[in-house]
């Protein structure tokens, strides 16, 4: 067990900034296309963050087209480049997951003001 707490804890990365549900992030992905490759953003609100050490995940929420798109990303996963904070939101769950009901600027966050 404890060599395999070491091979995980080598392989997590240490430079993530520092963001929290309900926050805006922008989340640069890399995708692969036959031999290419290349960085996709993925911009929304954080709704849920779930599991520690080498397993923990977020899930971001943004609405495209009309139409809302979640996506799970794992956050120490190779393909997860980087994560940038956009805005602080000011929420008092730990699971947003009522946004989906909502519409329009019912399902806007609040801003953080320090």
């Amino acid at each position: 067990m404890d060599a395999l707490k070491k091979i995980s804890e080598s392989s997590m990365k240490s430079n993530l900034p520092q963001f929290n549900v309900g926050d805006t992030v922008k989340v640069h992905v890399n995708i692969k296309e036959g031999e290419r490759e290349r960085v996709q953003i993925f911009e929304g609100v954080v709704i849920a963050k779930k599991g520690s050490g080498i397993t923990s995940a977020f899930t971001v929420r943004r609405v495209s087209y009309g139409i809302g798109v979640e996506r799970v990303f794992p956050i120490h996963s190779p393909s997860v480049k980087d994560v940038v904070v956009i805005r602080k939101g000011k929420v008092r769950r730990s699971k947003l997951y009522y946004l989906r009901n909502r519409v329009g600027k019912a399902a806007k966050v609040k801003e953080q003001i320090n």
